[in-house]
């Protein structure tokens, strides 16, 4: 059976998290959860990104990082809510990434646009300010 696009986005998120924990392995598992051909956009990334646009690109993008974060701890997805659209294809979540760094709690809020077809990714718009886990983590280290 095909997972639907809510069960996507959960597998993401989740697996994202564990990345951040320090399983490596899901550099290899979450890029499975796109088609070959995809778009992925990041449109607050600083500095701005070009978009990722194959299965193989993402590989490289979930191993070079986040990785694991030896000062975050409990890095996880909350606060989710999935809105249906008139796109049986296309779903809108928005949800926080929370965590803590060195016993200070930072929250990333983020909005992900996502076209899922056949049970796999095949664009997606991630809009999220990764800046406010940067400086959760440098205002930890100084």
């Amino acid at each position: 059976m095909t997972a639907t696009p809510e069960e996507v986005f959960h597998r993401l998120v989740n697996g994202v998290s564990r990345l951040v924990a320090g399983d490596a392995t899901q550099a290899d598992a979450l890029p499975m959860l796109y088609a070959e051909q995809t778009r992925v956009e990041h449109p607050m990334a600083f500095p701005t990104v070009k978009p990722l646009l194959s299965r193989d690109e993402l590989r490289r993008h979930f191993a070079a990082g986040p990785g694991a974060l030896p000062l975050i701890s409990d890095h996880h997805p909350t606060d989710i809510e999935i809105h249906q659209t008139v796109d049986p294809e296309v779903i809108v979540a928005e949800f926080s990434y929370r965590g803590t760094v060195d016993g200070r709690a930072y929250v990333v809020p983020c909005v992900f646009v996502m076209r899922i077809r056949d049970g796999q990714i095949v664009e997606s718009r991630d809009y999220l300010n990764s800046q406010d886990r940067a400086r959760a983590i440098q205002e930890a280290a100084s």
